[in-house]
């Protein structure tokens, strides 16, 4: 019967026949359609195999076990002993391996690549920060302080070797705040051309067990990477209060965050490439363990700026600005002691502000005279405010 038709078709097959070409391309149009349609078909139901599949849970791995178990920290709570699926490549699960398990058997069906916690990457890098030595004003002591303990080791280490000596791993600034600590940490870290990883320390206080510790460990794991590299912990004082014997659950896990960052500084390599600098406000309340030789091996004081300290300030600040060349530095430090550097610099933004609402694009003495009585009177309104409610 088919050779029958075949030989018909062949006998009355005419292509020239404007019938029979109409009839073709209305073939092929249909034909594309249906194409298009099966792959409309399968994209649907590809995204309903999506909705439907059960979601993956995300775990760590922490050992290899003989029999070809893994034991796994998972994301929602407990570790476990888990099986490895067939379709995943055992040898290259190793311990700290970010792997999914199925919600069914909690067995491991892929590995997942390397990634830098949410947290780790919301911190402060920077390559190179711009700030220099003379940037600073009045604390040339401290400079030379930091230089000896960070930049010397960053930049000769065979020095250290040579002589026999362990290179210092860290520092400690403290004072009031607004005396330049921030500043310090990052004019040593340009000067020593290292990548500088600013942390406040209440960011390492997280909600959960164990959060604040994973952290800690990644963000000195970021700064191995990137070394040469400073870790500058802002504001230390946060987790690394002492430690008392009854606490609530959050203290307690914020003990266990500062033992951490304890063993990160402790497992540091004598000629690592990779050094800290905390600061604080409040050393008064700092862990003994904190301040022990070995962790921190110098603390710096970054006091008040002196007189002298106060008139390089405010030349500092005032090169930058366009003044009318008349400006008595002696009188503005003698105007301004028990200032920080930070107020110093808000007295001259202030004097600015001055010059800007008296239609003038230059600033004068008159100008940072009046700048320094209005922030006077603000520091003594909120000394007023302060005494009022404590009397309350």
């Amino acid at each position: 019967m088919s050779d029958e038709l075949d030989s018909y078709r062949a006998k009355h097959y005419n292509s020239d026949d404007p019938i029979v070409r109409l009839l073709e391309e209305k073939i092929e149009s249909l034909t594309k359609e249906l194409e298009k349609l099966r792959q409309d078909l399968n994209w649907y139901k590809g995204e309903l195999e999506k909705l439907l599949a059960p979601p993956y849970i995300e775990a760590i791995v922490l050992d290899m076990l003989p029999d070809g178990k893994v034991i796994v920290r998972s994301s929602s709570g407990p570790n476990l002993i888990v099986n490895v699926s067939s379709n995943v490549d055992i040898k290259k699960l190793k311990p700290g391996s970010l792997v999914a398990l199925n919600q069914r058997g909690s067995t491991i069906v892929e590995i997942l690549p390397d990634r830098e916690d949410v947290y780790v990457k919301s911190f402060e890098i920077v390559e190179k920060p711009n700030v220099h030595y003379s940037d600073i004003g009045g604390l040339n002591e401290q400079i030379n302080e930091i230089r000896e303990v960070i930049e010397l080791p960053l930049k000769n280490p065979e020095l250290f070797k040579e002589i026999g000596i362990d290179p210092p791993k860290g520092v400690l600034l403290y004072g009031p705040p607004g005396t330049g600590k921030t500043l310090l940490a990052k004019a040593v870290a340009t000067e020593s051309n290292a990548t500088f990883i600013q942390v406040v320390a209440s960011e390492f206080a997280q909600k959960f067990v164990g959060e604040g510790a994973r952290i800690v460990r990644e963000v000195f794991e970021l700064a191995r990477r990137k070394a040469p590299s400073i870790v500058f912990i802002d504001e230390i004082d946060a987790i690394g209060a002492k430690r008392v014997d009854m606490g609530t659950s959050g203290e307690r896990e914020i003990q266990r965050t500062l033992m951490q960052l304890l063993a990160e500084i402790d497992g540091f390599k004598p000629l690592d490439n990779v050094k800290i600098i905390a600061a604080t406000n409040r050393l008064d309340i700092l862990d003994p363990a904190l301040l022990r030789p070995g962790r921190f091996d110098r603390l710096i004081e970054v006091p008040l700026p002196n007189f002298e300290g106060r008139k390089e300030i405010f030349r500092i600040y005032l090169q930058k600005m366009k003044t009318d060349g008349d400006i008595r530095y002696d009188i503005l430090a003698s105007m301004t002691e028990g200032f920080t550097g930070a107020e110093i610099k808000n007295v001259c933004t202030e004097a600015g502000y001055i010059a800007i609402r008296n239609g003038r694009k230059y600033v004068n003495m008159t100008d940072l005279i009046t700048a320094i009585e209005k922030t006077k009177a603000k520091n003594n309104k909120a000394k007023n405010s302060d005494r009022t409610e404590k009397y309350v």
